[in-house]
C-alpha cells in the first residue's frame, strides 16, 4: 500500500466531519514549538500558562508552515472556521484553522487519522520503565515489522496524538508510550491510539502527590488494559502484586513476566557483566534461553522481559527477539561517560524515584572502583516521601564510599545513611545542584565510579555539564 502524509482536507474533515471538496495540500509534519516549523508543517497553538502560543503563529509561517490551529484568529491571514459550515470551502496556503479548543482538536485530528489505518499499536504505561521498554520492544519489533514508536517522552495528551499523526500505511506496529498525571488521561489516549496490546511495567509513588493515594495512581494505569479489545492482550508484571491486581479489570488475554516461574515468561540466574550489560536465562513453556543483552544493571532484566513479551506475543521467534534485544540503541536515558581524572559518570539526571533510585545504586554496586552517589529530591511523591526517601538512604550506606544528597527532601536520604552507619565525614548535604561541583572536586580520585540521580527538577544534569569541564 503506497503510504500518504494527512492533507489540510483531512484534518478538517476530522474537525467537521464534511470531506472539503479539495484534499490541500500535504503536512510535511506537525509542531507545537514555531522554531521547529518547516516548510510544509502545520502549527499547534496552544496557550500556556506564561506564553500562548498564538503570539508565534507569524514565526511559525515564516519558517514555511502552511496552517496554523487556533482558538482566536490572529493577523490578517485566512481563517477557515471549523464552527461553521466547512461545505464547498477552499483551503488557501497559509491558513488560520479556528476551533474551540486547540488540544481537543488535535485530538480529535489524531483520532480520525489513527482509524485509517489497522496498524496494531502496543501501549506501554508503568510508574517506571516506560521508555526503556517502549525504545527495547520497538527494537524486537523492528526485526520483523515496520515500526513507529514515540519518540523522546511524548507520552501525554498531546505527545501521543503527535506521535500518532506519524502513522503511516506501511506501519505494521506502533509503539507507544503512555504517561498520566490525573485519573481519565490514560483512557483519553487509548481512545485516540486504540491500542490491541497493554504493557505494565511496574506501579510506584510517582505523582503520589498529584493523585493522593496509591489506590488512584493503580486505577489511573489500570485505564490502559481496560481499554483493550476482546482478542488484545494484557502484558502484566508477575513482580508487582499492584499490576497483577489489574487482569480483573481487562477483557484481553492476561500474559504475565516476571522472576517468579509461575509467570508465562520468566527468568532467573541474572548476572551483571558491568558496563558490557547483564546475562540471565530465559524460561517460556519448555523453552530455556541463555541471553547477553547490553542493557545496564540487573533490574534491566525486567525491561528485556517486557520486550521478550511483546514479540512472543507478536509472533516473533526467538532470534529475531534475541537480535533486536541486543541493540545498543535500546539503552536509553541512563548513559555512562567518561569523568575527570579518569574518574567513571553514570548520568541518570533524567529523573528519579524510590524504585529507580533503589535500581541504579544496585547498578553502582556492580561496578568496579570506589562508588560515589549524587543523589537530588524524589519529587511529587506526597506521603511517602520520607518513607521512600529514608529506603534511598539506607541502601545508599550500603554501596557508597561517599554520598552527596543535594536538596532539603534528599538531606533525609543523608540523614538514614548516617543512621545506618556510613561516617558522618562520608555524608555531603547541600541546597542544590551547583553546591554539589566543588564537594566533588575536592573528593573525586582516578578510578572512581560517580553515580548522579534525581528528579528533573532538581537539575541534575548541571553537575554533569560542570564535571566535563574539569580536566
Amino acid at each position: 500500500m503506497q503510504d500518504y502524509r494527512p492533507t489540510l482536507g483531512h484534518i478538517l474533515e476530522a474537525l467537521t466531519d464534511h470531506r472539503p471538496p479539495e484534499e490541500g495540500q500535504a503536512v510535511s509534519t506537525f509542531v507545537v514549538d514555531s522554531r521547529e516549523a518547516i516548510p510544509g508543517s502545520f502549527f499547534i497553538a496552544f496557550r500556556g500558562e506564561s506564553v500562548d502560543g498564538h503570539d508565534y503563529v507569524a514565526d511559525a509561517f515564516s519558517r514555511g508552515a502552511i496552517a496554523a490551529l487556533v482558538q482566536r484568529p490572529v493577523g490578517e491571514w485566512p481563517v477557515i472556521d471549523t464552527r461553521a459550515s466547512a461545505t464547498g470551502i477552499s483551503i488557501p496556503v497559509p491558513v488560520l484553522i479556528l476551533v474551540d479548543d486547540t488540544m481537543s482538536a488535535l485530538q480529535q485530528i489524531a483520532r480520525a487519522w489513527r482509524a485509517r489505518f489497522d496498524t496494531r499499536v502496543i501501549a506501554i504505561t508503568g510508574s517506571v520503565g516506560k521508555t526503556s521498554t517502549k525504545e527495547l520492544t520497538a527494537a524486537v519489533l523492528s526485526q520483523r515489522y515496520r515500526t513507529l514508536k514515540s519518540e523522546g517522552n511524548q507520552n501525554n495528551e498531546i505527545g501521543v496524538p503527535l506521535t500518532l499523526m506519524n502513522l503511516r500505511a506501511s506501519h505494521e506496529r506502533a509503539v507507544i508510550e503512555m504517561g498520566m498525571y490525573a485519573l481519565g488521561e490514560i483512557d483519553l489516549l487509548c481512545d485516540i491510539a486504540r491500542p490491541s496490546v497493554g504493557v505494565v511495567t511496574m506501579i510506584g509513588p510517582v505523582h503520589l502527590e498529584r493523585l493522593g493515594s496509591m489506590e488512584a495512581i493503580v486505577a489511573a494505569k489500570r485505564e490502559l488494559v481496560a481499554a483493550l479489545p476482546d482478542d488484545g492482550v494484557a502484558i502484566l508484571n508477575m513482580d508487582d502484586p499492584r499490576v497483577m491486581g489489574m487482569a480483573g479489570y481487562t477483557r484481553a488475554r492476561i500474559f504475565t513476566y516476571g522472576l517468579d516461574p509461575a509467570a508465562d515468561l520468566w527468568a532467573d540466574d541474572i548476572g551483571s557483566m558491568g558496563l558490557s550489560g547483564i546475562r540471565f536465562t530465559l524460561h517460556y513453556g519448555q523453552e530455556e534461553l541463555n541471553v547477553r543483552v547490553p542493557l545496564i544493571g540487573r533490574h534491566s532484566v525486567h525491561t528485556a522481559l517486557r520486550a521478550a513479551a511483546v514479540g512472543l506475543v507478536e509472533g516473533l521467534g526467538w532470534e529475531e527477539i534475541i537480535t533486536g534485544m541486543s541493540a545498543m540503541s535500546s539503552q536509553l536515558r541512563l548513559v555512562v561517560i567518561p569523568g575527570p581524572r579518569n574518574s567513571l559518570l553514570i548520568d541518570d539526571t533524567y529523573n528519579s524515584s524510590p524504585d529507580s533510585a533503589l535500581a541504579a545504586l544496585s547498578l553502582l554496586a556492580d561496578l568496579d572502583g570506589r562508588h560515589i552517589a549524587v543523589l537530588g529530591d524524589m519529587l511529587e511523591l506526597g506521603e511517602d516521601e520520607l518513607q521512600s526517601h529514608q529506603r534511598v538512604g539506607l541502601r545508599a550506606a550500603d554501596i557508597a564510599h561517599e554520598l552527596i544528597t543535594v536538596g532539603t527532601r534528599a538531606r533525609t536520604i543523608g540523614r538514614a545513611a548516617l543512621k545506618a552507619g556510613l561516617s558522618p565525614a562520608r555524608v555531603h548535604m547541600v541546597d542544590d545542584a551547583p553546591e554539589a561541583v566543588p564537594v566533588l572536586e575536592e573528593l573525586i580520585q582516578p578510578g572512581d565510579v560517580i553515580l548522579i540521580k534525581g528528579s528533573l527538577g532538581m537539575s541534575m544534569d548541571r553537575i554533569v555539564t560542570a564535571l566535563g569541564r574539569l580536566d
